[in-house]
């Protein structure tokens, strides 16, 4: 396992993350790193993201910073300004393989079914986001691909919480899963970050529990 994917196993839990303004972007990565959890996933989602994303890797927080919601060609050079670590999409259409490919860190592109993760393996990608997880089959989906596709790992996000978490990384083709229940836009607003701190200790205990480490 190469020391990137290490970085995520270990995690086993990837906040993903929306970010209303940049002042909150430091304070949360902050909390979340002070809470166990050192890999994030920030969504370009809102105005200020890339800016955010940016405030973030230059505060040398420890922090293993991903870009999130990559749509574009466009959106893998604004990810690559930002000096992110890794991106991560939602689906990958044709359009967006070159691009990825050329990424200079981690990439971890989106799939929800065995066909486009085929599709995706054969391009040189090996290791995938299954989205939306739940919706798509969730974790007896994935314990149903492990046997046929032995060489592909997955991050499933989507509809995953702290009930369901061990059904995902109990399997092991799953190296960590994406999850938004960790901190929410209400708490980041308000500043709440004893609040996300907190739920980022409890969900780094678990994920212990559920690894052994």
């Amino acid at each position: 396992m190469t020391p990137e994917r290490e970085r995520l196993y270990r995690a086993g839990v990837v906040p993903v993350l929306t970010i209303g303004s940049v002042a909150e972007a430091v304070p949360l990565a902050k909390a979340l790193v002070n809470g166990g959890l050192d890999v994030v996933e920030i969504t370009l989602r809102t105005p200020c993201a890339a800016e955010a994303i940016s405030e973030i890797v230059k505060a040398d927080l420890g922090c293993y910073v991903g870009v999130g919601t990559v749509l574009t060609s466009a959106d893998v050079t604004l990810a690559e300004s930002t000096g992110a670590d890794f991106i991560v999409t939602p689906a990958t259409p044709p359009s967006l393989v070159k691009p990825l490919s050329e990424f200079e860190g981690l990439v971890i592109p989106g799939v929800s079914t065995p066909g486009e993760a085929l599709t995706l393996n054969d391009a040189g990608f090996d290791l995938l986001k299954f989205f939306p997880a739940e919706a798509a089959g969730g974790a007896a989906m994935l314990k149903s691909l492990s046997a046929p596709l032995p060489g592909l790992s997955f991050m499933p996000t989507g509809g995953i919480k702290t009930a369901n978490l061990k059904s995902y990384l109990s399997l092991p083709n799953v190296i960590a899963a994406g999850g938004s229940w960790i901190s929410s836009t209400d708490q980041q607003a308000k500043g709440d970050w004893a609040a996300i701190e907190a739920t980022a200790k409890s969900t780094h205990q678990l994920v212990s529990e559920l690894r052994g480490h």
